[in-house]
């Protein structure tokens, strides 16, 4: 599925996802990602969201959003509340939602110029 055909102002933009398979700017990629709109974090540790971990939600807090996106697959998966705590604690919105969804909330963010990333688990 295509996203956005036009040229973003933003370098990292994401054009298209299905499982297995997410295209952010020119780019396609195959392993989870943190994306914001000037960086991009590829080849992210995590590939199933019961592989995540908290230190591997330290690399999103230090793009220093407002709101994080977690895509957590295929699925809607609720990490547990420990793993969160450091957000909640960091006063950083956390929203999860399954990897397609949190896509698409994210190029809307981005593009109303919401300090935004998204922890994107492409599985």
């Amino acid at each position: 599925m295509k996203f956005t055909l036009d040229r973003p102002a933003t370098p990292y933009l994401v054009r298209g996802y299905s499982p297995g398979l997410l295209r952010v700017g020119e780019r396609e990629l195959v392993r989870s990602v943190i994306v914001a709109a000037d960086t991009l974090v590829d080849d992210w540790r995590p590939q199933r969201i019961d592989e995540l971990t908290a230190a591997d939600l330290e690399t999103a807090l230090g793009l220093h959003p407002e709101v994080l996106l977690l895509g957590t697959g295929a699925r809607q998966v609720f990490p547990p509340y420990e793993l969160l705590a450091r957000l909640y604690a960091a006063r950083i919105g956390i929203e999860v939602m399954d990897t397609g969804a949190a896509c698409r909330t994210f190029n809307v963010l981005v593009g109303e110029g919401r300090a935004v990333a998204a922890a994107l688990i492409i599985a």
